[in-house]
Order: C-alpha cells, then structure tokens, then sequence
C-alpha cells in the first residue's frame, strides 16, 4: 500500500512538473512575442530577429503575427535567407490563413530583390491564384495573368481565357468593394466634413481603384490579341456540346463573343439560348434580349430585358444590365434611348464612370452632325468632356484621363472663339439629340 501510495505522490509531481515547465515556456513565448512586436513597430529591426528566431523554433503556432512582423524585419535588415524561412515556416504552420496573400507578398519581395527567374515567380503566384485571387496585389493579378497568356496562348488558349475570366471576376469583385466604400466617402468630402481618418482612406481607396482599372484594361488589351471572333467561335462551337448544361462555361462564352463583336455569327444566340435554359438568370435573360433585338423582336427584347431587370436584386448588377442595354441602343443608332439608359444605370450606382463616358462618347461621336460650324461642332466636345470628368470625379477605376485628354484637344481654341464673336464663360446650347447647354471654355 505504501508502495503504491508513493507511486502517486510521484506522478503528481511529475504532472505539475510538466504543467510549471509548459506554462513557462508559454509565458517565455508571450514575452518574446510582445518584444518582437514591440521592436518592429519601433523599427528596431535587427533587434527583433533575435526574438524570431527562437520563436519559430520552439512557439511556431503561437500567432501568425509572428511571421508578418517576422516578415517585416527580415525584409527591412535584407536578410534574404531569414524571408524565405519566415515564408516557408508560415506556410508550413498556418497553411490557411491569408495564404493567398502571403505568396503575393513574398513573390513581390523576390522580384523586388531579383532573387528568383520568371518561372520560379510564375510557380509561386499561380499557388496564390489557386487559393485566392482577390487576395494578390494589383500588380501581382497583372503579372500571374501575363503569365498565363506568354505561356498558354498559342498552344491552349481556352486556357487563358479561363484565367482572364477568373482574375476579371476578382477584379470586378474588388472595385465594387472600392466603389462601395468610396462613395460615402467622397459625398463627405463634397460637404466638407471629411476627418483626417476618412482622408487618408479615401486617398488609399482611389488609388487601389485607379490601379485595378489600369490592370482591368491592361487585361483587355492583352486577352484583345488572342480572343479574336476568328478564333472564339472554332473553340466554342467544338465545345458546346460538352459544356451546353454548364451555366459557368455558357456565361463566360457569352459574355467573350459579346465584347468581342460576335453576336453576328449564329453560334451567340445559340449560346444565350443555351445560357437562359440553363440559369435563368438575370444576366442570362438580358443576353438573349440582345437576341431578340438584333432579330427584330424590339418589344419582346424590351420584356425579355425587364424580365431581366425585375430578377435582379444587387442594385450594382442592375446598373450593369442597364448600362449593356444602353450600350445597345448606342450601337443601334439609338443614341438618346442609350443615354436615357445609361442614366438610369446611374440611378442604381451613382459611381458607374462608364456610363459618363459611354454618353460622353456619344456627344463626340455625334460632332460633325451636331454643329453648323467648326466652332459649334467643338462645343460638343467642351460637352464630351464634362461627361468625361463627371466620371473621373466619381469612378478612379474608369480611366477617364484619356478621354479628358482626347476631349480637351478638341474644344474650341481662344483664337476661334474670339472669331466667333462669343465670350468665355458664356452659355452655349448644343443642337440636334444633345440639347445641352455648357460653358464656352
């Protein structure tokens, strides 16, 4: 019994051991953890490495903070080796958390520091691309798509189209996320009661906006090489049969053959045909009622589109619908109809900078026939132009600069408006569809 008894005793002391021994090395990780925070935000990099290091070694799931201010001094100090270890050991410990962005970060700092071949980045943005797209760097979504079309465009283009719609979606995702938070913002800082926090976001929010619109349109320009009508329609009619119930495969066969121009070609109206079917959908809906209208059903286009409309719920998609179906009507001929269209688009996202410029398009496009001479035809772009800055005020991503800029080399000189016997800052009304009234320059 005695035996036994004792045989107690020491186990209990060899537990509360253990549990004093866990509880300090729990207690010695908090304590370097805090003084690595502390270090990093004090910018005493060189100082932190020493707490990292053990703290990778014997806490390594304490905190994934661990690794971004790891990270961060490793970084600062140029120690090359130190940020591939702080990369791989979080990785290696929390492979969920933020991981999309983790590879971005460490694929930016490579190429920062040209540690790493074109192949070797590629790799590792295609794992962040796997993940999570929305969760890479601007640039890094330009780079990974780059990527994909240098390598895959002419050997497997659907491919690349594939990635194109799947970084576009990110994108498209992350600028209605900017918009949303911006337009409060920027009615705060109309009425002039912005606070030095709200500043600083709005200045962040419009220059990630700005960025993701130079990226979506880079996008375009290069998916624009290699999706021609000529090479969309071969690939889409050999795998229409494989993919005719496939809602996602249909939606981005549409929508490629509709911002390329190819609605002429049979194959699109059987694939929105085919997209409707399957999702009966909003978006699905508004295709075919381009369907419609191009074969002369403008009445059951115009139900097939409030169909559409009524379907939809996210005010932001709606705008969408409606600035397509004006974009429509532009291309009909029917310019007053797109820009009442595209005003209601407006209606449903104030922020929309498309839909100015698409009306600021139309004013240009409709100069020579809007003026009796060269100094009245010019006043309708000094209209363009508002239209153009309307959008820039509104919507950073829209890349209005280049149609103030157009726009601006061809309003009215000071020699031609002295000539024409007219004061500046003087009202003007443009004739014909327009019918607006804007400031002599």
């Amino acid at each position: 019994m005695m035996k036994q008894l004792t045989y107690v005793i020491a186990s209990l002391f060899l537990f509360v051991g253990v549990n004093n021994i866990n509880a300090q090395a729990s207690q010695d990780c908090t304590i370097k953890y805090n003084l690595l925070k502390g270090d990093v935000k004090t910018k005493k990099y060189a100082e932190a490495k020493k707490n990292l290091h053990p703290l990778m070694a014997n806490c390594p799931t304490l905190s994934v903070n661990i690794y971004k201010y790891g990270a961060i001094a490793a970084e600062k100090t140029k120690d090359h080796a130190l940020v591939t270890k702080v990369y791989e050991t979080r990785l290696a410990n929390f492979p969920n958390k933020d991981a999309a962005k983790a590879h971005s970060d460490y694929a930016d700092y490579l190429i920062k520091n040209n540690l790493s071949t074109d192949d070797e980045i590629f790799a590792i943005l295609e794992k962040a691309y796997k993940i999570s797209p929305k969760d890479m760097s601007v640039k890094n979504i330009y780079r990974y798509f780059q990527g994909v079309t240098d390598r895959y465009k002419d050997t497997d283009p659907q491919r690349v189209f594939n990635a194109y719609d799947d970084v576009m979606e990110s994108v498209e995702e992350k600028l209605d996320d900017y918009t949303k938070k911006l337009a409060p913002l920027q009615a705060k800082e109309e009425a002039g009661t912005l606070d030095a926090k709200e500043t600083r976001k709005l200045k962040a929010y419009t220059i990630n906006s700005k960025a993701l619109g130079k990226v979506e349109s880079g996008l375009d320009n290069m998916i624009s090489e290699i999706a021609t009508c000529e090479r969309l329609i071969p690939i889409y009619s050999r795998d229409f049969e494989a993919n005719k119930t496939d809602g996602v495969w249909l939606k981005r066969a549409v929508s490629r053959m509709y911002n390329k121009g190819c609605q002429t070609d049979p194959l699109f109206e059987k694939l929105a045909t085919a997209y409707a079917d399957v999702t009966q959908s909003a978006d699905a809906y508004n295709f075919l009622a381009g369907v419609l209208d191009k074969n002369g059903d403008a009445n059951g286009a115009a139900q097939m589109r409030e169909k559409a409309f009524n379907l939809e719920t996210d005010p932001f998609k709606k705008a969408k619908l409606k600035l397509i179906a004006a974009q429509e009507s532009r291309d009909r001929g029917r310019l007053s109809k797109a820009r009442s269209l595209a005003y209601e688009a407006l209606k449903y996202n104030p922020n929309l900078g498309k839909a100015y410029l698409l009306i600021g398009a139309m004013y240009a496009q409709s100069a020579n026939s809007c003026g009796s001479d060269e100094f009245e035809k010019r006043m309708v772009y000094v209209a363009a132009l508002n239209m153009a800055y309307k959008a820039q005020r509104v919507d950073p991503s829209s890349n209005a600069g280049r149609y103030i800029k157009n726009y601006k080399g061809n309003v009215p000189s000071k020699k031609l408006i002295f000539t024409k016997g007219v004061a500046s800052g003087s009202s003007h009304k443009i004739g014909c569809w327009i019918g607006e009234t804007v400031r002599v320059p």
